[in-house]
């Protein structure tokens, strides 16, 4: 057995954590909680015809739908009063035989909801043949 004398002092204890391996599993963590939320999309699901989509004997009707600045809508220059007209004036264009095409014209101030709710209420509704007008006043 080995004794020593008690000349050399006991060595400092180590006071610094290592804190590396602490790091190392928080960004695993990290990484793990990144990859398992989902995406969120906010986008209207429509159905696109396809190629081989039949051609109309007589070409629809067109109806000129408004959105403007304040998010009133305006059925071919016929200002509505609120959302439920809109929807019953798109219900009546959805039980014709031949519904009309919808051309969409959202002012340029005119907020998203008021669009994407005329645009929902249409598809709700099946009016499938809706297209965007003016968009050429936001090309810079």
């Amino acid at each position: 057995m080995h004794i020593r004398a008690g000349s050399e002092p006991d060595p400092e204890p180590m006071v610094d954590i290592n804190t590396t391996p602490l790091v190392d599993v928080l960004l695993v963590l990290l990484v793990m909680l990144i990859i398992t939320i989902p995406v969120r999309l906010n986008a209207v699901a429509m159905e696109l015809p396809g190629r081989d989509a039949p051609v109309p004997a007589e070409p629809p009707a067109i109806v000129q739908l408004e959105v403007d600045a304040a998010g009133r809508f305006v059925w071919n220059d016929e200002p509505l009063a609120d959302r439920g007209a809109l929807e019953a004036r798109l219900r009546e264009a959805a039980a014709a035989p031949n519904p009309p095409e919808i051309h969409l014209r959202p002012h340029p101030r005119a907020k998203y909801d008021a669009v994407a709710a005329a645009l929902t209420s249409a598809q709700r509704l099946g009016l499938v043949k809706i297209g965007l007008v003016g968009t050429e006043q936001y090309a810079e």
